[in-house]
C-alpha cells in the first residue's frame, strides 16, 4: 500500500462529508485484519504511534506532581499542574474528567502514578489516557510526542479490529495521508507483514468509511 493511496480515499471522504457539520470532525482510520487471533496474549495490539503531522487540534498538557522540580518544570513550560488533592477531586467529579480528556494529554512525576491509578486508573485507562511517567527525557520533549501520539490496543472481545485519529478534516488529505501512512507501517511491522491486513478505511466522524485502495490514484504523488 502506497501513501498515495491513502490520499486519494481521503480526498473521496473529505469531498463527501467535509464542511457538512458545525463542528470539526475528527478523521479516522480503520484496519481490519485477516488470520490472526487477538485472544492470545502475544498477538494483542498495544502500539504507541506518533503522528508526522500532529492530531490537527491543539492539545494541552496536564502534569500529575505533587511539587518540586518537575512542577516548577511543567509550569514554566505553561502545562497545568495536577496534585495529589486535584486527583481526589476528579476521581468524584465525572463531568469534569470527561471534558478533560477532551482537551489533555496527561504526564506524571513517577513517584505519581500510584495515585493517579488509584484515583483516575479506572477512567483513564478505558480511554487510553493514562499520563505518561516522565522518565529518561526532557518534559518538553516527552509532551511533543504526547501530543503527536496516538495508542492501537486491542479491546474488548479481541476483534480483529484496529481504529484511531489521524487528524481532523481541517488537515489537507496529503497531511492526513502521512499520518494515515504512518499508522499503517507501524502495525504492519507489528502483525508481520501485508498479508495479515485484510482492509483499511478511511472516514470523517459523520462521514461513509471509504476504503483505502479503491479509489483511483492520482497522477500526482502525495507531497509533489
Amino acid at each position: 500500500m502506497e501513501e498515495a493511496q491513502f490520499a486519494s480515499a481521503l480526498q473521496a471522504c473529505m469531498q463527501d462529508a467535509k464542511g457538512k457539520r458545525k463542528f470539526t470532525q475528527a478523521a479516522e482510520l480503520i484496519i481490519n485484519f485477516n488470520g490472526i487471533d487477538f485472544a492470545k496474549q502475544d498477538n494483542r495490539l498495544n502500539v504507541d504511534v506518533v503522528l508526522p503531522k500532529g492530531k490537527g487540534r491543539d492539545v494541552k498538557i496536564g502534569v500529575f506532581s505533587d511539587g518540586g522540580q518537575i512542577s516548577m518544570e511543567a509550569k514554566n513550560a505553561g502545562f497545568e499542574v495536577f496534585t495529589t488533592a486535584d486527583a481526589q477531586r476528579l476521581a468524584g467529579d465525572r463531568k469534569a474528567l470527561k471534558e478533560m480528556v477532551k482537551k489533555y494529554e496527561f504526564l506524571a512525576d513517577p513517584k505519581m502514578m500510584v495515585v493517579v491509578a488509584k484515583h483516575l486508573g479506572q477512567f483513564l485507562g478505558t480511554r487510553e489516557r493514562l499520563p505518561r511517567p516522565i522518565v529518561g527525557a526532557k518534559m518538553a520533549d516527552i509532551a511533543e510526542r504526547a501530543r503527536k501520539s496516538v495508542k492501537l490496543k486491542s479491546k474488548g472481545k479481541y476483534l480483529p479490529v484496529a481504529q484511531c485519529l489521524i487528524g481532523t478534516e481541517n488537515m489537507s488529505a496529503d497531511d492526513l495521508a502521512e499520518n494515515a501512512y504512518a499508522v499503517y507501517d507501524a502495525l504492519k511491522s507489528k502483525v508481520g507483514g501485508d498479508f495479515f491486513i485484510r482492509s483499511m478505511y478511511v472516514k470523517l466522524s459523520m462521514g461513509r468509511p471509504v476504503k483505502v485502495g479503491e479509489v483511483k490514484v492520482e497522477a500526482a504523488k502525495v507531497g509533489a
